[in-house]
């Protein structure tokens, strides 16, 4: 099955469901703004079932998207500026069970690959402290119930869940209800060797489980690395995108190799371009193939992949009016159109690259 359509985020979801019938593993690869989130949370909605008796509402579906992160709130103490504390909601189902099994410890072993500082969980007030060694002078001093960054508040948490995934796995009774594993885009803070690492090891922690898992990332290192490392027979590989008429989605089979998003980027603007329905925003995505093709070939500026033409000869033109376009404040949900002459100069560049640099010419219509 190369292609499959889905009227609605809940559709996908369901189907995502059958597929794992059979399957370990569903990866998907999607670009920020196509509803990875929302997926995430459709596919632990179907899993949600009241109990007629009690009332109670029972879950199957442990998982990791923007919404974790908001179980974990900050008190700064801005009174006194000295006792910062990371709140964690205790009535969350997700931190059922900690203590006694050594979560600390767990976390410990993960996050020292990524950072320096140290924590402190104290499971009956429902908060976390951190503290860090520095050095002043020719002493360490220890400096506690510090402010950590954002980005080393993301990774904390993500090991924090890592940790709770392994108690799953590993089969404890307190994490029985989790039969399926959602992810989704762990990797916003990590540079590109942690997202290797990241990877990696999530690789081998998901070989081990008997748990069905779903990976959705806009990130295409970490696609590749996860795609590369997971069982070809017990997974499955798709694109997935939104038809903007329609409303639509469509998943597609990245095939033998992953499914390069800047191909699938390079379609979108193709044919945006051949329609005459051109947006601001469309800018920004020639801006992100150019630069990323610079880098690709070694050149210091996204410029020189820009094609020089008679009337440009230094490519100055079409060099100031991508620098211009591609820095506004132009959103993909509220788009606004491209007055005539900026879609004429957005064709000139993406029809000079095309022309540059030799693709399938079968991916865009053209034979």
């Amino acid at each position: 099955m190369r292609s499959k359509t889905f009227p609605n985020l809940k559709k996908l979801a369901q189907h995502m469901r059958d597929v794992l019938g059979d399957k370990k593993c569903y990866l998907v690869f999607a670009h920020n703004g196509i509803g990875k989130t929302r997926l995430s949370s459709a596919f632990k909605d179907l899993g949600k079932k009241t109990i007629r008796e009690t009332g109670e509402i029972t879950a199957d579906t442990l998982y990791f998207n923007a919404f974790t992160e908001d179980l974990f709130t900050w008190n700064n103490d801005l009174d006194g500026d000295t006792d910062r504390r990371l709140l964690f909601n205790k009535d969350s189902r997700f931190f059922s069970g900690l203590e006694g099994f050594a979560i600390e410890t767990r976390i410990r072993d993960l996050l020292g690959i990524y950072a320096d500082f140290k924590f402190k969980i104290m499971y009956e007030e429902g908060y976390v402290i951190f503290s860090r060694e520095v050095k002043k002078g020719n002493n360490t001093v220890t400096e506690d119930y510090i402010k950590i960054s954002r980005g080393e508040e993301n990774i904390f948490i993500w090991c924090f869940f890592l940790a709770v995934a392994q108690l799953a796995i590993e089969g404890i009774p307190e994490y029985s209800w989790v039969k399926y594993i959602y992810i989704d885009d762990p990797i916003s803070s990590l540079d590109d060797n942690n997202v290797v690492a990241v990877a990696c090891h999530l690789a081998r922690l998901l070989k081990n489980s008997d748990i069905k898992t779903v990976i959705s990332t806009h990130h295409t290192l970490f696609f590749n690395v996860m795609y590369n490392e997971l069982r070809r027979d017990e997974s499955v590989k798709r694109f997935l995108g939104k038809n903007n008429e329609t409303g639509k989605y469509v998943t597609r089979d990245t095939g033998d190799t992953p499914f390069f998003h800047h191909v699938a980027l390079l379609q979108q603007l193709k044919e945006a371009a051949d329609s005459g329905k051109l947006y601001t925003y469309h800018f920004n995505v020639l801006r992100n193939i150019l630069e990323k093709t610079a880098a690709f070939h070694g050149f210091e500026k996204f410029s020189d992949c820009i094609k020089r033409d008679d009337l440009d000869l230094d490519g100055a033109i079409h060099l100031r009016m991508t620098n211009l376009l591609s820095h506004g404040a132009y959103s993909i949900f509220e788009p606004l159109e491209m007055v005539e002459d900026n879609k004429r100069i957005f064709r000139e560049i993406l029809d000079g690259f095309l022309e540059m640099y030799k693709f399938n010419e079968e991916l865009f219509g053209r034979e």
